[in-house]
């Protein structure tokens, strides 16, 4: 490798990224000609890993090109967007495994030619040698970004909007690009400079301890900060990859928890599509329960359970469909569906179910 210490450690991790894509789109593609009639469903789910892997090592390509000219001193924004870059490609392999794992289980041609099995078995095991060695070398500390704000708590009314991670048409066909640009750009803004505003007043409530308005700026607070997060939350569990069933540890909770994928599916969507008003239908782990549920949020800070930590939100607001659905609400759910970035939601679940409450 050509960058290994310090500040080029960024680069370091891009050239690691490049490397593995390459690799893993070779595996898949592997698999595609070696295994005597594969079965149809796999071969595609194949091809598609193969565009995913090629897609992420180019970019890490992108990146290399760009920051190749400021080597020594990489903007911590940049380290931040690469190291998010790393991130989601530990998450891809993370799905890739648990998608090999299933294709070992259920192919009955894999299952009927030794040597498919073979391939297919050590192509897992490369992945997951893979995931072992780097899912714990992509912390922050390593490149030396302490000063970055992304280790800092927010200040009080320092909210910021933050980035989709995608480019605005990425979603289409099935979220249209003007609904992204006035749905991030100015309402989640919107939501952003509400929480902020509500923050700043309460601050000077408590300088002068004046609290005659606190109800109305605690409820701003709430309905701003509500806004705000389960935003955050929504562009990130969307992506132009996405959609397909959820796999993975957070699809065997869901056929614990619901029966079947189907029947989750079936909930999440009829809840989605009778909530009153605005509002939300949000898949969460609950720590006192120790399961899945999924809980309608009418105007986001109503009807919630605080104890639980949410996972998987659809914003079913007129403003997230109108201008591309207009009032078929079930049709805009429909297209939800094929951008549901699971891998992103396995990974906050995996994290989520660590806590858990005494059960009462």
């Amino acid at each position: 490798m050509l960058y290994i210490y310090g500040k080029y450690m960024p680069l370091r991790w891009l050239e690691e990224v490049q490397r593995w894509k390459q690799q893993e789109a070779g595996h898949a593609l592997l698999i595609q000609q070696t295994v005597p009639g594969l079965e149809p469903e796999y071969v595609k789910l194949l091809k598609e890993w193969q565009e995913v892997f090629t897609a992420t090592g180019q970019c890490a390509a992108t990146w290399i090109r760009e920051l190749l000219p400021i080597a020594k001193s990489i903007p911590p924004k940049a380290a931040q967007q690469v190291e998010e870059l790393v991130k989601n490609s530990l998450a891809q392999t993370r799905e890739f495994v648990a998608q090999l794992d299933k294709m070992l289980k259920n192919s009955a041609a894999i299952a009927k030619n030794p040597v498919s099995r073979t391939i297919v078995q050590h192509i897992k095991e490369e992945s997951e040698k893979n995931l072992k060695e780097l899912a714990g070398k992509t912390k922050l500390t390593e490149w030396e970004l302490r000063d970055d704000k992304s280790a800092q708590p927010v200040p009080v009314g320092g909210h910021t909007l933050p980035p989709l991670p995608y480019a605005y048409d990425a979603l289409e066909p099935y979220i249209d690009e003007d609904t992204m640009r006035v749905h991030h750009d100015i309402l989640h803004k919107n939501y952003v400079n509400g929480l902020n505003k509500a923050e700043t007043e309460l601050q000077q409530s408590r300088k002068t301890g004046d609290f005659e308005l606190v109800k109305h700026w605690e409820r701003e607070l709430a309905f701003n900060g509500a806004g705000h997060y389960l935003h955050t939350l929504f562009w990130d569990t969307m992506s132009p990859q996405g959609g397909g069933a959820a796999v993975g540890p957070i699809g065997n909770q869901i056929e614990h928890d619901f029966g079947s994928y189907d029947a989750f599916k079936r909930q999440f969507s009829q809840a989605a599509e009778k909530v009153e008003g605005g509002g939300w239908t949000i898949l969460v782990w609950s720590p006192r329960s120790h399961r899945l549920e999924i809980l309608q949020a009418e105007k986001h800070q109503n009807l919630s359970q605080w104890d639980a930590i949410p996972l998987l939100p659809i914003d079913v607001w007129e403003h997230s469909y109108y201008l591309k659905h207009q009032n078929k609400r079930a049709d805009y759910i429909k297209d939800w569906w094929r951008v549901v970035n699971w891998p992103y939601v396995n990974e906050r679940f995996l994290k989520a179910s660590k806590l858990q409450w005494v059960p009462y």
